[in-house]
């Protein structure tokens, strides 16, 4: 039989997995469309490649077996799969059409809903991908302030103006390159330093694991202006997590232009780029950015009602609340195995992340050996909680258990030094992105002042 929530005595069959993968190969470069849903994110030879269904808080993957999801989609499922007023939506949708040759109705009014809960949303576009917003952006403000220069800190999609500052940058013309520069979090200084009066535009994640410093996101926002640089939040995670209005309503901090996608339609696709009236007019005749899709009606309805759905039940304290248990009782479990140097669990508690300290050994073989023996309980991971409105206490009861018998297990391999040997597969491979030091690159100083 398949396995399922539980202690499992063996790893699940994933035969069917294996099967679609061979198929793969040499047909989807990278094996899949996201990067975090591939391969080298998981134990390759223990893990699920391919899942087939979700409902709640479960997925089933294509051999039927069965885990407690923590993904959630890469961060997209904010309620739960298959969730009833967001399918009902989509559904009652789906019957008058999905595209049409006019702008459809629920363009405007997910704008008017948008505007009542998103502090700078004087006006509002639509993207499929965050990262069609977040360029969207950038080409805004430099249109804006008649600047070239962008300083960076996250991580912000693929397109050219970003990808440039990592290190898969391979295609990337040089003087694109040249344009952008990137600066480290809570540290003003860096900021100060790099800011010239070519800078159009200022682009950070608000939060990713970290918190800001006291005055750290406001402090941006006095140099941005000061400076008659444009500030702007990509909120693909804050957003409708950490508060309904994302990290401008948490921390208080309203920037110029503001990029969303990933909870705000429970897994549909769908971006949202909001700003200043002044601003965002641009998009009128000046700044061109159009898409087919960007009207697409099912994504506007699930978006709808998710909204509707996450004010209603008030579901970013609720997400507070689930993932704080977990946060306080994983850092309570290793205190209590004397583990505290080895990991810690960190982040707003809608999004937690879990850490390897590099002195305890390799970090990506620790969390591969914690990821393969949280598979064999039932546990879909890749060292997050993502957590969705579908998670419960009796999940985050079983989660801990688990936990607590797969760090024995952690704690007992760190203490023969036999991490490697107890894998029973290729372990996880690196990315390029950081959670620190995002990619750090020095102004080249071209002129007696020292400006680039």
């Amino acid at each position: 039989m398949p396995n399922s929530v539980r202690f499992n005595p063996n790893f699940p069959k994933i035969t069917a997995s294996d099967e679609l993968y061979a198929r793969a190969a040499g047909l989807i470069p990278a094996y899949s469309q996201t990067l975090a849903k591939g391969p080298t994110q998981y134990v390759n030879g223990v893990a699920p490649k391919y899942l087939q269904r979700g409902k709640g808080a479960r997925v089933w993957d294509v051999d039927g077996n069965e885990y407690l999801d923590y993904n959630a989609g890469i961060g997209p499922i904010s309620l739960g799969y298959a969730y009833k007023r967001v399918d009902d939506a989509i559904q009652q949708q789906l019957a008058d059409g999905i595209t049409f040759s006019l702008v459809h109705p629920l363009e405007v009014e997910v704008a008017e809903l948008l505007r009542t809960i998103l502090p700078n949303a004087e006006a509002v576009r639509y993207g499929k991908t965050g990262a069609e917003v977040t360029s969207a952006a950038v080409r805004l403000a430099r249109a804006y302030t008649g600047r070239d220069n962008v300083l960076c800190c996250g991580y912000h999609g693929w397109h050219d103006w970003y990808i440039g500052v990592s290190a898969r940058n391979a295609g990337v013309p040089q003087s694109v390159k040249a344009m952008v520069h990137t600066f480290n979090y809570n540290d003003l200084d860096s900021v100060r330093a790099a800011l010239d009066e070519n800078t159009a535009c200022v682009i950070l994640e608000p939060m990713v694991f970290d918190y800001p410093d006291p005055g750290f996101l406001q402090g941006l926002q006095a140099l941005c202006r000061v400076n008659g640089t444009l500030l702007i939040f990509d909120e693909m995670w804050t957003g409708f997590r950490w508060a309904l209005g994302g990290a401008q309503e948490f921390f208080g901090v309203t920037p110029d232009l503001a990029c969303y996608s990933k909870a705000i339609a429970n897994g549909m696709p769908l971006a949202v780029l909001t700003g200043r009236a002044d601003v965002m007019s641009l998009l009128d005749e000046e700044v061109f950015f159009f898409s087919t899709f960007g009207g697409e009606a099912l994504s506007l309805a699930a978006a709808q009602a998710t909204i509707y759905e996450l004010r209603e039940q008030n579901v970013p304290t609720y997400l507070a609340h689930i993932g704080e248990q977990i946060k306080e009782g994983y850092n309570e479990l290793v205190a209590h195995l004397g583990l505290d140097h080895v990991t810690q669990c960190k982040g707003h508690p809608a999004r937690t992340m879990v850490t390897f300290a590099p002195s305890a050994g390799d970090p990506l073989l620790l969390k591969s050996l914690m990821q393969q023996e949280l598979i064999r309980r039932g546990i879909l991971w890749s060292g997050f909680h993502n957590v969705t409105f579908a998670h419960t206490t009796r999940d985050v009861d079983y989660t801990l258990m688990a936990y607590r018998d797969v760090l024995e297990i952690l704690k007992q391999a760190l203490r023969n030094g036999r991490i490697a040997e107890q894998l029973r597969g290729i372990p996880v491979q690196p990315v390029f992105r950081k959670t620190s030091d995002f990619h750090t690159k020095p102004k080249v100083a071209v002129n007696g002042n020292g400006r680039a």
